[in-house]
Parts: C-alpha cells; sequence; structure tokens
C-alpha cells in the first residue's frame, strides 16, 4: 500500500555514533531533502512530481540535520529550512516547496515513504524544543531521532511521538444476502464525499475495543469479529493508521452529529458509481486514493477481504 514502506535502510546502529555521522555527513555523496514550513522540495512535474534531494549546503549545520539512513552506500538526510535560508527563499528552477497533501496521489510510492518518514520526524522537532520535565532547552541527539534535556541534573529523553487511530470498515449482510458496508462524512469534508469511520484509540485500551467504542459512538452501530487487515502511517501530523475489518450486529444510525454529518449503508454496486477525491464529475466520491480508507473500501468492492 502506499506509503506503508520504503526501500531505505535505517541504520538504527548508526544513530549513536556521533564520528560516522558527521563523516557521513560530509561525504559528497550525501544527500539531503530540505523541508521548509512542513512543505517538501520536489520537481515541477505536474504528472508524477519527485523528490528533490540536495548535496549538503556549506550554510547547513550537522546539528540541524536528520539521519534518515542508507541505501548502499549513500547517506540520506532530511533538514528543516528556516525562513532566511537561500534554497528556502529562492529553490531551484526546476523544483518547488509542496504539501504533502497536494502531490501524495501523484507522487510515487518510494518518494512518498520517504518523504511521510521526513515530514514525521521535522514536525516533532518543530513542536518539541523544551524539557516535558524540567523545560530546560533540548538538545538533538542519536541522529535527530532522540532529543536530551540539556540540564545536566535531569537529562531527560524526548522521542517521537506516533498517535495510534483505528481505521475501520464495517459491514453486514441482510436477510436477503446482500452485502452493504457503511461509510460517513465529515461536515469539513469536500461535498458528497464518504470514508470509512475511524477514532483515536484511548489510554488503556486494546485496538479492538477502540474499534467498537469509535464505531458506536459515532454512529450507533455495535460490532462484532473485529479483524485486523493493514496499517499506514499518516503524518498529519503523526498518527499510524490501524486498519480493521468488522460486521455489523445493529444497522440503525444514530450521529454524533459533533463529528458526523451523515452515515449511509452502500451497496458494492452503490460504490462502484463513486468518484474519488477531488472528481466533481460525481455526485459521490470515495477518499483520496493513497489513503488506507481508499484501499479498505476497494479491496471489499474488489471482494478480496
Amino acid at each position: 500500500m502506499f506509503i506503508s514502506q520504503h526501500p531505505i535502510n535505517r541504520q538504527d546502529h548508526l544513530r549513536k555514533n556521533q564520528a560516522m555521522l558527521v563523516q557521513m555527513w560530509n561525504d559528497p555523496t550525501a544527500r539531503v531533502l530540505p523541508l521548509h514550513q512542513g512543505k517538501c522540495l520536489v520537481s515541477h512535474d505536474t504528472e508524477s512530481p519527485e523528490l528533490t534531494w540536495m548535496p549538503v549546503q556549506a550554510a547547513w549545520q550537522f546539528r540541524d540535520a536528520i539521519f534518515l539512513g542508507t541505501t548502499g552506500d549513500i547517506p540520506w538526510f532530511a533538514l528543516s529550512l528556516d525562513d532566511n535560508d537561500a534554497l528556502a527563499t529562492e529553490p531551484p528552477s526546476a523544483s518547488e516547496f509542496q504539501d504533502l497533501r497536494k502531490i501524495g496521489m501523484r507522487i510515487n510510492d518510494d518518494d512518498g515513504a520517504l518523504l511521510i518518514y521526513a515530514k514525521g520526524l521535522t514536525h516533532w522537532h518543530s513542536r518539541t524544543n523544551f524539557c516535558s520535565a524540567c523545560g530546560v532547552a533540548l538538545d538533538n541527539t542519536q541522529g535527530g531521532h532522540v532529543k536530551q534535556c540539556s540540564n545536566t541534573d535531569c537529562g531527560q529523553l524526548e522521542f517521537p511521538r506516533t498517535d495510534p487511530a483505528v481505521i475501520m470498515l464495517v459491514t453486514h449482510i441482510d436477510e436477503q444476502g446482500v452485502e452493504r458496508c457503511l461509510l460517513g462524512r465529515s461536515p469539513v469534508w469536500p461535498p458528497g464525499m464518504y470514508s470509512t469511520l475511524a477514532g483515536f484509540v484511548e489510554s488503556g485500551e486494546s485496538l479492538e475495543q477502540a474499534v467498537v467504542r469509535e464505531v458506536f459512538e459515532e454512529v450507533g452501530v455495535s460490532v462484532e469479529n473485529v479483524k485486523y487487515i493493514t496499517s499506514q502511517p499518516w503524518p498529519f501530523p503523526r498518527s499510524i493508521m490501524l486498519g480493521f475489518k468488522s460486521e455489523a450486529t445493529t444497522t440503525a444510525i444514530t450521529l454524533d452529529e459533533q463529528e458526523i454529518e451523515d452515515a449511509q449503508w452502500f451497496t458494492r454496486e452503490d460504490l462502484n458509481s463513486f468518484g474519488t477525491w477531488g472528481d466533481e464529475n460525481f455526485t459521490h466520491q470515495l477518499p483520496r486514493s493513497d489513503s488506507i480508507a481508499h484501499f479498505l473500501i476497494k479491496q471489499w468492492c474488489e471482494n478480496t477481504h
């Protein structure tokens, strides 16, 4: 599935070797993925944009870099540029800084996976600057994968956050043997777009419990036989989406109107007439094609899970 895997070797054992990291940073073959204000540097190609990797620039500081890993002998880094960086203000003529949400459906899988990896870490860096225990500034360590309190009396370590969220396709077979799936829509989505239900896992809760709770809270439907299907990293800003299928034991819908504007049961025939997110030629639309929600729905439509 899109952005669920990538070819880079993360080389976790090298992150604690500061001398080796510096050596790789100074290697002429090293490549850096620049990001600015959460956007990534990509080619101008409107059909198939590609990540623009840059050699290390003299003005860039190693302490700000994030070591992503290696492919072969080539070290790969990510770097979040400040507003005064020359590259941020004047990117190469063939490239531009773009939001992942805009290019996600057009970028290739390997680039998308690397971008999500880099974007997740740079977002964490931008939001994690002070110790949660004593409030003193944090220092980057282990290639940008750990931050440590600079107060020697504290020394607390901070690690990147990933928030687990369940996303589930709910199905039901009626007395006539017709199978339907349950999709809902948020009031902030484009008109006509329906997707699977989803929600964050709460403290002290198993993933299966979260599926049952979220479906009942959002639409008042009870489910059972919760089955894990697949997962997808989703850096908006720092989630891991855990995909499930479940079977409804009730079908009456009672909406939580704070979160769900509408929810309906759809047959495969119904969904085959839907367009994809952003296609205004269709009255109803499925979620964006680079999302796990789209994957779960399409797999069900094709009767493959």
